[in-house]
């Protein structure tokens, strides 16, 4: 009995959306399953993939709040605020640019240089409605950020120990260079607990400035109504209850847990949903854009952190 491609196809999507969620799936590897997936025998629900993937993210983020201290995050927020302004200016700033002389999209251009300066998905999430990109360009866009993303959490740790980084300048580098909250808890698990602590404050703060970056881009594109992405505000306040309500510490571990196996199956999702011809269409100028970014991002602040 010859068996239905059509059911082979989504009994291949659904095993691998299961296999995602169990922990000794890292994030890199639903990424390139994703992608392994697209390149050969197609996405079966690809018409539902841009609104699941953006609800997936915003839910995941939001659940990294039951792991926050209010406290711990307003202190290390603080303490690297003219850092992390800084950083963000100087990388959009430098993005746009590269756009303009690499002749990208200027859609696709505030895209990875948003997702780059602050905080991957959520930022690109939050620029999507307010620029109006239409669903190649944030594919793609997402596809670049998250590629870079999968590189980081191998090679950060590495060169972190090359350097004889400490924890808390391996935490800050982290939060700083590594463009989204789940690789940047990857790679600083795998340096240490300090580590950790400090690279998901300072993160997980920094995803805020997703909202004055919201209003301005709003006036220069001259849009009436502003797209504020709500989720930031969800974290803030999973963060509050994590802080001032006992009886959450009974689950906020848990919901933590499920909520970082959340990311790893958004990229998995984001790796099925970039094709090949989004990536004909768009070409290789963004991924070049992101690259020399994020090296840029990553060298400057490395310095930064070693000398002060």
């Amino acid at each position: 009995m010859k068996l239905d491609s059509k059911f082979l196809k989504k009994a291949v999507f659904i095993l691998l959306v299961i296999l995602c969620l169990f922990p000794f799936v890292e994030p890199p590897v639903a990424l390139l399953a994703g992608f392994i997936l697209s390149f050969t025998i197609g996405h079966p629900y690809l018409h539902l993939n841009s609104k699941a993937t953006k609800i997936l993210l915003q839910a995941s983020v939001v659940g990294l709040g039951f792991g926050m201290n209010l406290f711990e995050a307003m202190e290390a927020g603080k303490e690297g605020l003219i850092f992390t302004v800084s950083s963000i200016v100087l990388t959009l700033g430098f993005g746009l640019l590269l756009g303009k002389l690499f002749h990208i999209s200027k859609k696709t251009s505030v895209l990875v240089s948003s997702g780059t300066a602050i905080c991957g998905g959520s930022a690109i999430a939050a620029m999507v409605p307010i620029i109006d990109a239409n669903e190649e360009e944030t594919s793609v866009s997402l596809g670049v950020i998250f590629v870079l993303n999968s590189v980081a959490l191998f090679i950060f740790p590495v060169i972190g120990h090359l350097l004889s980084m400490t924890q808390e300048q391996f935490g800050l580098w982290s939060a700083i260079a590594i463009h989204d909250t789940s690789s940047v808890v990857g790679a600083a698990h795998k340096y240490g607990e300090e580590a950790l602590k400090i690279a998901t404050t300072i993160k997980l703060e920094r995803a805020l400035w997703i909202i004055p970056l919201s209003f301005v881009t709003a006036l220069l594109y001259r849009k009436g109504k502003v797209s504020i992405p709500y989720f930031i505000f969800l974290y803030v306040i999973a963060m509050v209850i994590n802080t001032f309500v006992p009886a959450i510490q009974y689950v906020s571990p848990a919901i933590v847990m499920v909520a970082k196996r959340g990311l790893t199956l958004t990229l998995f999702l984001i790796g099925a949903g970039l094709s090949k011809e989004a990536l004909k269409n768009i070409g290789i100028k963004p991924l070049l854009q992101g690259i020399i970014l994020w090296v840029f991002i990553s060298v400057m602040s490395l310095v930064v952190i070693l000398n002060i």
